[in-house]
């Protein structure tokens, strides 16, 4: 599980324990990802492995590659990009937003992949976005590395589940997080010259919310489960029906 030591990848990393599974948890922040790791650990009996790891590397994925060849499950859910329109966003922020979760997710579903088809088996679940299906240019680093990684799973998952392994992607809408925050307040301070304005988006979803981050990682668990056993190749949306009103 990446990026698990807040947001949707905790909720994930929790509900998993809860059904029994065994972690290994991935961040690069060595001091939150232990507090996830104790949380879990009093409350499940479960092992829970703490890799405090930059993904954005290759040498990393390669270590986390070959320290747990033996999973069954990779829960993609690293990264974030930022916001921004093309003119605001700088080569350098982009790269960087890009080598953490656009090649950290697709270097790490290669790393994997390889592991789950020689036994026949595993899952695979990017958790990507919105926006890569309703284009946002205030948001375009995102609009893009999203639609790359939902076509890269398509691409992907159309012929692994010859092999056994099937993937497949969660795009959340707006989810109650610390980093879709620090989104809107950048979009206020741009729009309304006020980023504490950021709360007035949220009055504009439905139900006047955005998702909590357990509603998803109940479509994580779902999808990483046997009772999706003939999904593969599949992007589902979660977002309250917004992507569907236009």
């Amino acid at each position: 599980m990446t990026g698990a030591s807040k947001g949707i990848g905790l909720a994930v990393a929790k509900l998993l324990a809860e059904e029994g599974c065994n972690l290994h948890l991935v961040s690069r922040t060595a001091e939150a990802l232990e507090a996830a790791r104790q949380g879990i650990i009093t409350r499940r009996n479960v092992a829970v492995t703490a890799h405090a790891l930059d993904l954005s590397k290759s040498a990393s994925v390669d270590k986390l590659a070959a320290e747990c060849a033996d999973i069954d499950i990779l829960v993609n859910n690293a990264g974030a990009i930022p916001g921004g329109t093309v003119d605001q966003v700088d080569e350098k922020r982009w790269r960087e937003a890009w080598d953490l979760k656009v090649f950290g997710y697709i270097n790490m579903t290669r790393a994997f992949l390889g592991h789950l088809t020689k036994r026949g088996r595993g899952v695979i679940v990017n958790v990507v976005g919105l926006a890569g299906e309703k284009f946002d240019a205030g948001y375009v680093a995102g609009s893009a590395g999203n639609a790359s990684l939902m076509a890269f799973t398509r691409a992907v998952g159309s012929t692994s589940l010859d092999k056994g392994v099937r993937v497949v992607a969660v795009n959340p809408g707006p989810v109650e997080t610390d980093r879709i925050v620090a989104l809107m307040k950048t979009r206020a301070e741009r729009e309304f010259g006020d980023a504490a304005r950021w709360q007035d988006y949220m009055k504009r979803l439905p139900m006047g919310r955005a998702a909590k981050p357990e509603e998803v990682a109940n479509l994580v668990a779902f999808l990483a489960s046997e009772r999706s056993a003939y999904t593969t190749g599949v992007v589902f949306t979660l977002d309250g029906g917004i992507g569907a009103k236009n």
